[in-house]
């Protein structure tokens, strides 16, 4: 293992790679930070939660609560509640399964689909061009990289 501090000559190291890493994460923190929530959005109170969920139901289209909550790894009652807060806001909407009456179909309001659009689109559009290079075993490994990081974090706290 190496010591704090030590300095490989093959760049390949673990530590080398912290101390990438460590000079990488905040500058990108502070990038997302720096996206401006459009204007048509500013009013409402949008959080991290929010994002996710707008950011599915944008790239993937309308889908249930259930469809929501397996996606964003929550209890569908989780999410139940950010559709019902956002819906109040009138930036989802619900409409009824045309093949099951009895299912809410939940999707982004027409009129806040541009801004919404306007706002997260550009990340994934960076996001797909970082990623696109790779094979798909290797975007896995960086996908479980982030998560392993941020369990890793997690348990620091």
């Amino acid at each position: 293992m190496s010591t704090p501090g030590a300095h490989h000559a093959d760049g390949g190291g673990v530590d080398d790679a912290v101390r990438a890493l460590l000079l990488l994460m905040p500058r990108m923190v502070g990038r997302a930070k720096k996206i401006p929530v459009p204007e048509a959005l500013q009013a409402f109170s949008l959080a991290p939660r929010h994002l996710s969920l707008l950011a599915y139901l944008l790239f993937d289209g309308p889908m249930t609560v259930n469809e929501l909550a397996a996606r964003l790894q929550v209890a569908p009652t989780t999410v139940s509640l950010l559709v019902g807060d956002l819906s109040r806001q009138g930036i989802l909407e619900r409409r009824a399964d045309e093949a099951d009456r009895r299912r809410r179909i939940i999707g982004i309001a027409a009129a806040h689909q541009p801004a919404i659009t306007s706002w997260l689109a550009p990340g994934a559009a960076a996001w797909r061009k970082a990623l696109a290079p790779l094979t798909p075993e290797q975007r896995q490994v960086f996908v479980d990289t982030l998560l392993a990081y941020e369990a890793a974090v997690a348990d620091e706290v």
